[in-house]
């Protein structure tokens, strides 16, 4: 009986993994600061996924509460590259 739910859940979780794209960020400057800042703590999906909604105001809003909330580690310089980038190229 166990090789048949074996079978059984691998054939549900193949369409699924198959269908997993890792994800691709817009190449432009400051990209290289998202990847190495935001990527240590999580998925840039949220990135993408987020755009639509957020405006330059959002988007600094989001990055201030990484840092002060969450307790980032990135500094002000950095910080401001990544507000820049994420305006620029995921500005709603």
């Amino acid at each position: 009986m166990r090789p048949t739910i074996f079978v059984v859940l691998a054939a549900i979780a193949s369409p699924a993994l198959a269908a997993e794209q890792p994800i691709t960020l817009k190449p432009a400057p400051g990209l290289d600061r998202v990847e190495a800042n935001c990527g240590a703590c999580h998925s840039l999906d949220y990135i993408p996924m987020n755009s639509p909604f957020l405006s330059a105001e959002s988007w600094k809003a989001e990055v201030d509460k990484m840092i002060k909330a969450f307790g980032a580690p990135i500094d002000e310089a950095d910080a401001k590259v990544i507000i820049e980038y994420l305006t620029r190229n995921y500005g709603g």
